[in-house]
């Protein structure tokens, strides 16, 4: 990768973790102005989103990986000689267990919807 082609990355990457303008141009070994110049570009301000949702996405299968394994010490505390831990666990579970019935009903009827506009689409 040709150097400001890399330096535009190395900014980019730093930018979508999160540090500061002065932060990126130091990572990328640019000045803050060259970040605050790219910065006004469309296509810069994409590749920071692109960057900042595909570190969310590997955060959250990474999270999505050990639900199981929390999911098995709530049901644990459940058996708990402290009532409050139990009683505290029982209401996360079923807090949990609503809100996951209620993201599998919502994510069914987008798929319905979606399904939907395609055939609409399909039509025209």
């Amino acid at each position: 990768m040709p150097g400001k082609a890399r330096n535009r990355s190395l900014a980019a990457i730093a930018l979508a973790s999160g540090r500061t303008i002065k932060e990126a141009g130091t990572a990328a070994g640019v000045s803050e102005r060259a970040v605050q110049n790219w910065l006004t570009e469309d296509a810069f301000k994409t590749s920071i989103r692109v960057l900042r949702a595909q570190m969310i996405s590997a955060a959250a299968s990474r999270l999505a990986g050990e639900m199981s394994k929390a999911a098995s010490v709530l049901a644990a505390l459940l058996d708990s000689s402290d009532e409050d831990v139990r009683r505290h666990a029982a209401v996360k579970i079923i807090e949990l267990g609503l809100k996951t019935t209620e993201l599998e009903e919502l994510q069914k009827q987008v798929a319905e919807l979606e399904r939907r506009l395609d055939g609409i689409a399909g039509q025209q």
